[in-house]
């Protein structure tokens, strides 16, 4: 066997991305590399990213993570779903949860055109009245039991976050370099990237380079100079104003993300405080508009100056370029409204992880992680997208021109197919199942003109008992469970630090 020619690895930056990274690949590469992160206590993060999607479990599966340690170290509360309120209409409200909507069956078709049928039949209620979660998280409950299935993510302290994944690397070998980076080394002839040089005039060299500067991309894009594929000619937001304030009420197993003019607000409760923010548009509203509007609008104690974030949604043309591979905001940004942010460091992590480059940095399968990357991507962007254009909404500028705007192909095929059938679908790499695309579809009001007559094929009699009971057996199951504040009480408190 070939002697190792990767076997360094730097990490440019810390804050989540930069400790999710060390965390993993401590955990499963330890002792085959040598890891070493690179940061700055002069230098803050984003650490907005509060909410997360399910896919965190399963991460913190593979490090071994003790779900309580972590949730009383980031003082995390559970997550159902999210609560979308003025999206189709000024009114509106509906639940995209994390459940599976209906029950799996033999049926080659899927549930919600079991519903339909019903429907049009004359029975069968509310398509939300099928999910155990979404039931569960609109009436603030939360439990988990031995032999109940139900699909969780987490909000937490991104600070805290990154402070308790840095408890868990630096002890099982990552070495912490504490400094700025001054300049960064190439190789002459291949352009590879040879060692970051600190303000200090210290070099740090390695092998294998991972970006975690942020929004600088220090490394990806004024090093590499890769390009950046600008979308926000689909996702026109490009500011945030982010603040915390003290709880006024018991938290909630939900986000809440609430339309307004120009964007929207997002609401995020944790066991010590709220994480509150405005996404805008400068083109259609000032900082300080929206900066009052925020500060107008949330509840409780402001614990916080309410910080600004400028950004532009897109992605970078290759994560991963000569022998350097992006992460989080070096990476590429689709705004926070699907709490995507820190998944999409977790998956691209795992799978450098899954395709590590013992053999050299070579261009397929840079070119294979790149291709990955890109689908999955792009496949957020398109639901995202479906937010902002699939409304009803005509009270501003803004909204007419989401109402109104180009949309990427693949999400107008998507559109089509439900509008005409009811199909949704999910492809390999799709992060959002045929659940999350339908819940999204039907509650910002594409009502589909036809369905898969499959469902005919149980009579009317046998559908209205499945159905009955179903619901039934959902609302006793919620019944019976604690309060989300009483079962956080009890599992993981605040004070048992």
């Amino acid at each position: 066997m070939n002697e190792q020619v990767v076997k360094r690895v730097v990490i440019a930056g810390g804050g989540t991305a930069g400790w999710v990274a060390a965390a993993a690949l401590v955990k499963q590469l330890g002792p085959l590399i040598e890891i070493t992160l690179v940061e700055s206590d002069e230098i803050g993060t984003v650490g907005v990213g509060e909410s997360t999607i399910p896919t965190s479990r399963t991460f913190h599966q593979l490090l071994g993570i003790d779900e309580q340690a972590f949730m009383r170290a980031t003082q995390a509360t559970f997550k159902l779903g999210i609560s979308f309120e003025n999206w189709g209409q000024v009114g509106d409200r509906y639940i995209h949860s994390f459940g599976e909507i209906g029950r799996r069956s033999t049926w080659m078709a899927d549930f919600h055109h079991f519903w339909m049928e019903a429907r049009a039949q004359g029975f069968g209620g509310s398509l939300a009245d099928y999910c155990f979660e979404l039931q569960a998280s609109d009436a603030g409950k939360f439990a988990k039991a031995e032999g109940q299935d139900i699909n969780y993510a987490y909000h937490l302290d991104a600070t805290l976050y990154a402070r308790f994944l840095r408890g868990l690397a630096e002890p099982a070998g990552v070495k912490r370099v504490e400094g700025k980076i001054a300049q960064v080394l190439q190789d002459p002839q291949t352009g590879f990237i040879t060692a970051l040089v600190l303000e200090s005039g210290v070099n740090i060299e390695g092998d294998l380079f991972l970006d975690c500067t942020g929004f600088r991309a220090l490394l990806i894009e004024k090093t590499l100079h890769t390009g950046y594929e600008d979308w926000t000619r689909y996702l026109t937001t490009n500011s945030a104003f982010a603040v915390q304030t003290r709880s006024t009420g018991p938290a909630i197993p939900l986000t809440r993300a609430i339309a307004h003019g120009t964007g929207w607000r997002w609401r995020i409760p944790l066991q010590h405080r709220v994480g509150n923010g405005i996404v805008f548009c400068s083109e259609f509203m000032s900082d300080e508009d929206a900066r009052a509007k925020l500060l107008n609008e949330i509840e409780g104690e402001v614990l916080t100056e309410p910080r600004l974030i400028r950004y532009q949604t897109g992605a970078r043309k290759k994560v991963w370029n000569k022998n350097c591979v992006a992460l989080g905001l070096a990476s590429g940004f689709i705004e926070p409204l699907e709490s995507t942010s820190i998944h999409l460091v977790k998956v691209a992590v795992t799978r450098l992880i899954q395709e590590f480059p013992f053999g050299g940095c070579q261009e397929a399968i840079a070119n294979r992680f790149n291709d990955q990357s890109r689908h999955e991507i792009e496949g957020i962007r398109d639901f995202i997208t479906l937010h902002y254009h699939l409304t009803r909404r005509d009270d501003s500028p803004f909204w007419d021109r989401c109402r109104t705007m180009e949309i990427p192909d693949s999400l107008a095929q998507r559109m089509a197919l439900f509008r005409d059938e009811a199909y949704a679908y999910q492809e390999a790499n799709d992060l959002f199942r045929v659940d999350s695309w339908v819940q999204v579809l039907l509650g910002q009001g594409l009502a589909p003109t036809s369905y898969h007559r499959l469902a005919k094929m149980m009579n009317s009699e046998e559908l209205r008992k499945a159905l009955a009971a179903l619901k039934s057996n959902i609302g006793n199951a919620v019944a019976r469970m604690p309060s989300h504040q009483e079962f956080l009480a009890r599992y993981c408190p605040a004070g048992d630090a």
